[in-house]
């Protein structure tokens, strides 16, 4: 992933996109009483979970900013990975499986669409506002994610706010134009089997980017060592040249978007004394959170180099 984002960043997407999809979960709603198109039905529940959606993420974010205990450590920064992964569930659940479903009992049992105007008007309203909290989204994500393409952004971030809500805010411009076409097509042929189809394609949408948001929170929640950058800095820093002389092997692992555990074994001479030691390890520790400030656990364990037992070691991500 990219640069972390710090526990605020991402939250200005968030509460622009929570903002935008309830005003357009109640309009959605509204054109579907008046219309009774089942791709408004499934627009509006889509804008609905969305919200919740939102709601779940900014709750993840509180609750990860809780205190470290002596039943939990390393803190509570893991919490945000797991409500992004709740996100997922409820995409898949509730917007992808019940548009699948509207979507196939409005072809099995077509119904005239009424009042055409109110989709065509609501849907036409909802892309302005999902496109104002898409382009929030886009220039916060561009602040963090650098020289990345949008792909690799979203698969290499740590932090799971910003690409959730990209992901989000794409799926629904994109599903918003699939809606008008079922709508349109149904209005010019005069059939509401096209509005069914509309929102099968929704729903399939839905589902698709369900399931890339699971794969992505699933790998965090797994737990991620830090991004190749940030290995070779902490790997620079450890080596002073004097004491210790390498980096025999080392592990990484992310607690949270913002902190990073570095558990490594250091190559010292076989003559230094403990207190030379103990100020080099206390140095390298200094360099290491200079060099990478979200290195906040770190343990280095001194050991006498030994060229066949540190190939006998597991790879490490040095």
């Amino acid at each position: 992933m990219a640069q972390p984002m710090s526990a605020s960043g991402g939250t200005k997407a968030i509460v622009a996109a929570l903002g935008a999809n309830l005003a357009i979960a109640a309009a959605k709603f509204v054109a579907f009483a008046f219309s009774g198109s089942s791709s408004m039905l499934a627009e509006g529940v889509h804008s609905l979970a969305d919200s919740g959606n939102q709601g779940l993420l900014l709750l993840g974010g509180k609750r990860a900013k809780r205190a470290a205990t002596a039943e939990h450590p390393f803190g509570y920064g893991r919490e945000r990975y797991i409500y992004g992964f709740l996100v997922s569930i409820v995409l898949f659940t509730i917007g992808g499986v019940f548009a699948l479903y509207e979507g196939w009992e409005k072809i099995q049992h077509p119904h005239p669409l009424d009042n055409w105007f109110w989709p065509v008007g609501v849907l036409l309203f909802a892309v302005v506002a999902e496109g104002f909290s898409f382009r929030t989204a886009i220039k916060e994500s561009n602040e963090l994610r650098g020289q990345q393409s949008w792909a690799q952004f979203i698969r290499r971030a740590k932090a799971p706010e910003l690409p959730v809500v990209l992901l989000e805010d794409f799926g629904a411009l994109i599903g918003l134009v699939l809606a008008l076409c079922g709508v349109g097509l149904t209005v010019a042929t005069g059939n509401s089997v096209w509005d069914g189809v509309g929102t099968m394609c929704i729903g399939t949408l839905l589902v698709l980017i369900a399931l890339v948001l699971a794969a992505e929170t699933k790998s965090l929640l797994l737990g991620e060592a830090a991004g190749p950058d940030q290995v070779a800095k902490i790997r620079a820093a450890v080596v002073d040249g004097d004491v210790v002389t390498r980096v025999i092997h080392m592990r990484t692992l992310h607690l949270g978007p913002e902190e990073l555990l570095v558990a490594a074994k250091i190559a010292v001479e076989h003559d230094d004394t403990a207190a030379e030691v103990a100020r080099a390890i206390d140095a390298a520790e200094a360099r290491i959170r200079q060099a990478v400030p979200i290195a906040r656990v770190i343990y280095l364990e001194p050991d006498i180099y030994d060229e066949k037992a540190a190939a006998a070691q597991p790879p490490s991500n040095t």
